[in-house]
């Protein structure tokens, strides 16, 4: 059992994945787009880190639920900026694949964290 938030490997990648949408929107003028992309990923780590510190576990569960929504919201904001042009396809299809591995992870840890 993980005992700090920094040491789930779940929080690991959905950090790593924010830092990503961060680097690739850096230049993009679209403002309003680029604050929604950002704060979407930024919600997923976010989402985990607080849930954990809550110390209960229905808490932490209705964290990760959290979480797992905005993963959803940032797949669907990833593959607008594909299909816009703010953001390269390959790079595009690589974050979206991270953001998939993340929500996957956080489905997996929602299924244990229930059986407790």
């Amino acid at each position: 059992m993980a005992k700090r938030f920094e040491d789930l490997e779940v929080w690991q990648k959905a950090y790593r994945l924010a830092a990503e949408v961060y680097k690739s929107f850096f230049n993009c003028k679209d403002f309003g787009f680029r604050d929604q992309i950002t704060r979407s990923s930024l919600s997923i780590p976010s989402n985990i880190a607080e849930g954990f510190e809550r110390n209960t576990n229905r808490e932490f569960i209705h964290f990760l639920y959290v979480a797992k929504g905005s993963c959803g919201e940032l797949r669907t904001q990833l593959y607008l900026a594909v299909d816009i042009g703010y953001i390269e396809g390959k790079k595009g299809k690589e974050l979206i694949g991270l953001a998939e591995e993340v929500s996957y992870m956080l489905n997996a840890l929602i299924k244990k964290r229930k059986s407790f």
